[in-house]
């Protein structure tokens, strides 16, 4: 007598599709969610950081009300230096910045 081999049953692989598409959901769900949660806990630092390794311009709102503009060219522990196109550098606090705008 020949039996058949259970572990290839139709209705199995079917259901193995269903278990692989529902795993794909799930990681592709936890990739989100940790990509957004990253985004949350990212610094003006943080940013400006991304921005100089790339070596973007930026504008820089100060308490101040001032706005500064140009290539950041370094990030310290507490400051940013900004490079402007004529070859000067502004050195801005960081704990003085309101917002940042990186292009």
């Amino acid at each position: 007598m020949h039996t058949a081999d259970p572990l290839r049953h139709p209705d199995l692989a079917r259901l193995g599709r269903v278990l692989r598409d529902q795993l794909d959901d799930t990681l592709d769900a936890e990739q989100h969610a940790a990509r957004a949660a990253a985004r949350r806990r990212r610094s003006i630092r943080d940013v400006l950081l991304e921005a100089e390794d790339r070596e973007a311009g930026a504008r820089v709102s100060c308490t101040d009300g001032q706005l500064y503009r140009g290539t950041v060219a370094a990030v310290g522990t507490d400051h940013v230096v900004l490079a402007s196109d004529d070859g000067g550098r502004r050195l801005v606090a960081l704990t003085h910045i309101v917002t940042v705008e990186v292009a």
